[in-house]
């Protein structure tokens, strides 16, 4: 095992501690539903996790813990035990045992598994977890370790494969057949006992009122781009709390001189942005004015008229439209819901299949997802969407089976504070989610819940009148102010209006969703700052490398690599990039005694080509030599990686011929292949030219992992584009062209590109560098990526994983980013480091336990080893939920919080990268 690799032994005392713990352990059939219930956990106590030793030969196996605290030690709490891999430690689960199976011993044994490197996708312990009344299994956004569990809570690790997105490799029983007590779900019946309070509304609009610039308009922070949504979302606080005014005709006017470039963006005769439109429609409507003379549109109509007849699988399928009933470019359930209250609103009649289309983004459990989701795919709603949706259904009438089913999902969500959590598996109150839910209740009949989620809402109020994203926050946000606003007003956008009110009918509505919204002409993200926060001392350890999670001492240098690429795009601090490459060329060590050799591989029968391909690109990118960089020849290692043929099971190193010795991914070839040909290899590079132009679709689009899953990732092509682009050749000129012109297609009608944290910027970000390979072409496309990019960073200088993600810079999705915006490719990326001089290199303090701590810090995430990786996670960046923050490749967005909010909880989710890529 190489140094600082090897996981902690139990040492007598542990073992003695497990004995301890209350834990039971019970065996179940092939159909688990016959299960008796695990010691003292029930329904309301405790967390349950089964593991399913079928394909060994055993039964599936579920223990349980009355204390939980984490994924990971409940595996442990329960009696399993488990082992890392060499490459990312022991939060990568690699294998499990149980005493009482086969002599504890732990699978896939080594002969099928070597638990080096992080294992291929078709065979792995996959992660699964259920909340408290779900009967539905959520491919894992968060490693074992990052899992904070509650009461009532279960998980499930299967061996076996998934594909990128975790919609394959499910568990074979539900929720409800190892949750203890049965299919019994917490009792939905009892009122919180959560203190009353009122919100100070008065205070709250004049702290809103503070952020608007010129009385009009809200502008984003540190620029001067206007923000058109957060700018309606203030309208609607203002409409609440204080009818019409001639501060709120202000804002209205402004809206309304802006109508095209908020909601036209496209152009005057194009589909609006429903989401957009439908805002308008609303002010207007609140506002006791005309929603079919706004802005010189008609938005009613314009919503009626672009109502898509069918989805993608027509085979024609309408640019924004993801099925048949929705609203074009409405992306989002927000938008969709939106768009119909503005209909019914009007007086219209709204088409038949855009209320079904609602319908069908409702999950069994009565929650509503956030993403407008097909048939068939999955589902996770969040309190924030089910509010609304539940609000505008019930305006829209024959659907009170879908209200009732929402209404019961938020009675089971609430917590006995009043709170909600924003998005599922959270235990932390979120102000969004609080505020929506709490004006559905009201209207459904629930006042007792309503008042308690009020009650909470006036303790979470800060002095100044505003309010944060979550539970304990200490600086106001315009994000989740709006809609604690309509909460405390007590009344919803179902029924919002300026006209004077019986105060004996008290109104009641719903916020609408704050995602960032589609920035006005302007610049690109702001690259000073950006590269502030990649520097900053709380994020690069000493100067010299970023670590796998807050506290941990362990290094990782595949996100290390990605912040030293986005420093030499820049330009902006070549000190601190001479400091992270000075300490990886004299093989630094991080707190675990680990150099960047221990990543790669070099020199050892496991070396990865996707790491030395990126680490020696990164020596050519500053001048370095790669050929003696370390201590090691990296292009000859780089070289020796080409595999001549596919190898054999149990063998992996290998996916094919032209291939790299354990390169998980497109990026990892693509990474691979520049660096090679930087060195002027062009003969050992061909074979891997020949297979990464294999890997591409017709549709011009590459895979994201290899051997490919047949999937089409933003990411990946870009990349791949950029290798075949420095490559050059008839052959590679017109897969490129192909390449670019799919990336364009799918970029979204604000500017942004899909990943599987949904509207991500980790995809924006190398859109912007694969489109820059024609720029002249692209020119608007990467415009308005670039404003994309823009909206989605933070005051200080970092980004947010994705536009329906939650509130918080996200380190990885930062360092894409920022050097992503530069439009460079990673082909002819370049960097002296003349001028500057060696950084200190202060001695990193030992992590004692070589594990990684849990991670606390929303979007603080620190993933493995990996590289960039789009929306993936720690270790080889190919698996997602297998006990490090690896939630990468797993399946996509839940969870925008309204009011900006409303998130997938992408952030916490997925940390976009992954190692070797």
């Amino acid at each position: 095992m190489r140094a600082g690799t090897r996981p902690a032994p139990l040492t007598a005392l542990a073992a003695a501690l497990l004995f301890l713990l209350e834990v039971c352990v019970t065996f179940l059939t092939t159909t688990p539903a016959t299960a008796d219930g695990v010691g003292d956990c029930t329904a309301t106590k405790g967390a349950v996790v089964a593991v399913d030793f079928g394909p060994f030969g055993g039964s599936i196996t579920r223990g349980c813990d009355t204390t939980p605290t984490t994924g990971y030690d409940l595996l442990h709490d329960a009696g399993f035990t488990t082992a890392g891999t060499q490459h990312d430690g022991p939060a990568f689960i690699c294998r499990i045992g149980l005493g009482t199976f086969n002599s504890g011993t732990q699978y896939p044994t080594p002969d099928k598994e070597s638990c080096v490197l992080t294992p291929q996708a078709t065979a792995y312990w996959s992660y699964w977890t259920a909340s408290p009344g779900q009967d539905d299994w959520t491919y894992s956004q968060y490693g074992a370790m990052d899992r904070k569990l509650r009461d009532g809570d279960v998980d499930a690790w299967v061996y076996g494969g998934t594909d990128v997105g975790g919609s394959t490799g499910q568990p074979t029983f539900r929720p409800d057949d190892v949750r203890a007590g049965g299919t019994s779900s917490p009792d939905p019946g009892g009122t919180p006992t959560g203190a009353p309070g009122d919100i100070d509304v008065a205070g709250a609009v004049t702290w809103l009122k503070g952020r608007l610039t010129d009385g009009e308009r809200v502008v984003d922070d540190g620029g001067d781009t206007t923000n058109y949504l957060l700018t309606t979302e203030v309208a609607y606080a203002r409409a609440a709390a204080d009818g019409k005014t001639a501060a709120l005709d202000k804002i209205t006017a402004f809206l309304a001189a802006h109508t095209d470039d908020y909601a036209y963006a496209a152009g005057k005769d194009e589909a609006p942005d429903a989401t957009a439109a439908a805002r308008l429609a609303l002010l207007a409507e609140i506002t006791e004015g005309d929603p079919a003379r706004f802005g010189g549109h008609d938005l009613v109509g314009d919503l009626k008229k672009n109502v898509c007849a069918a989805g993608p699988e027509s085979g024609e399928p309408t640019p924004g439209c993801s099925a048949k009933g929705d609203f074009r470019n409405a992306t989002w359930t927000e938008g969709q819901a939106l768009s119909l209250l503005a209909l019914v609103r009007a007086g219209q009649t709204p088409p038949a299949d855009t209320v079904a289309r609602l319908t069908q983004v409702q999950c069994k459990d009565g929650g509503i997802t956030s993403v407008l989701i097909r048939p068939g795919e999955y589902c996770d709603g969040d309190p924030a969407t089910t509010g609304l949706v539940a609000l505008v259904l019930r305006k829209a009438g024959g659907q009170d089976d879908a209200v009732a089913q929402a209404r019961t999902y938020l009675r089971k969500a609430q917590r006995d504070d009043g709170a909600f959590p924003g998005y599922t598996g959270s235990t932390t109150g979120g102000i969004a989610a609080t505020a929506c839910a709490a004006e559905a209740l009201r209207v459904l009949g629930d006042t007792d819940r309503a008042d308690a989620a009020e009650g909470w809402l006036s303790r979470q109020q800060l002095d100044g009148g505003g309010f944060g994203f979550e539970e304990g926050a200490t600086e106001a946000a315009l994000y989740p102010t709006p809609p604690a606003v309509l909460a405390g007003a007590r009344t919803d956008l179902t029924v919002l209006t300026t006209k004077k009110t019986d105060p004996s009918q008290p109104p009641t509505s719903q916020p609408s969703t704050t995602d960032p919204g589609t920035p006005a002409p302007g610049t690109g993200p702001d690259l000073k700052k950006g590269t502030a926060y990649l520097t900053g001392p709380a994020r690069l350890q000493g100067g010299q490398y970023y670590t796998a999670g807050t506290g941990s001492g362990r290094a990782d240098f595949g996100l290390t690599i990605d912040g030293a690429y986005a420093l030499a795009a820049t330009g902006l601090n070549n000190a601190k990039l001479r400091g992270i490459v000075d300490f990886l060329d004299h093989k630094g060590k991080d707190g675990e005694g680990r150099t960047v050799n221990d990543w790669t591989g070099v020199g050892t029968e496991y070396a990865s080509g996707g790491s030395l391909g990126k680490t020696a690109l990164l020596a050519e990118t500053v001048g370095r030599n790669p050929r003696d960089f370390a201590g090691h020849d990296l292009i000859a290692a780089l070289d020796k990686s080409v595999c001549a043929k596919a190898s054999s099971a149990p063998d992996r190193s290998c996916a094919a011929k032209g291939a790299y010795t354990y390169a998980p991914s497109v990026f990892s070839q693509a990474l691979a292949v520049m660096a090679q040909l930087r060195a002027g290899e062009k003969t050992a590079a061909e074979q891997p030219i020949t297979y990464l132009e294999s890997l591409q679709h017709r549709s011009g689009a590459w895979p994201s992992l290899i051997p490919s899953t047949n999937d089409s990732d933003v990411d990946s092509t870009a990349i791949a584009a950029m290798a075949l682009d420095l490559a050059g050749g008839d052959k590679a000129d017109q897969a490129v062209g192909k390449a670019l012109k799919w990336i364009a297609s799918k970029q979204l009608s604000d500017g942004g590109f899909p990943g599987a944290a949904g509207d991500s910027v980790n995809s924006a970000a190398l859109a912007v560098q694969g489109l820059s390979l024609d720029s002249g072409k692209y020119t608007h496309e990467i415009d308005k990526a670039l404003k994309f990019l823009a909206s989605q960073q933070n005051a200080d200088g970092g980004f947010n994983v994705a536009k329906e993600g939650q509130r918080g810079s996200d380190l990885r999705a930062s360092t894409q980013a920022v050097g992503g915006a530069t439009g460079i490719s990673f082909g002819e990326l370049d960097r002296s480091l003349t001028g500057t001089t060696p950084q200190p290199t202060p001695t990193p303090t030992p992590n004692p336990s070589g594990s990684a701590p849990e991670i606390l810090t929303p979007g603080e995430t620190g993933g493995g080893d990996g590289g960039p990786i789009a929306d993936g996670g720690s270790g080889g960046g190919v698996l997602a939920s297998t006990g490090a923050q690896v939630g990468a490749l797993a399946a996509a967005a839940a969870l925008l919080v309204l009011a900006g909010w409303r998130t997938v909880v992408v952030a916490r989710r997925r940390t976009d990268a992954g190692s070797g890529r």
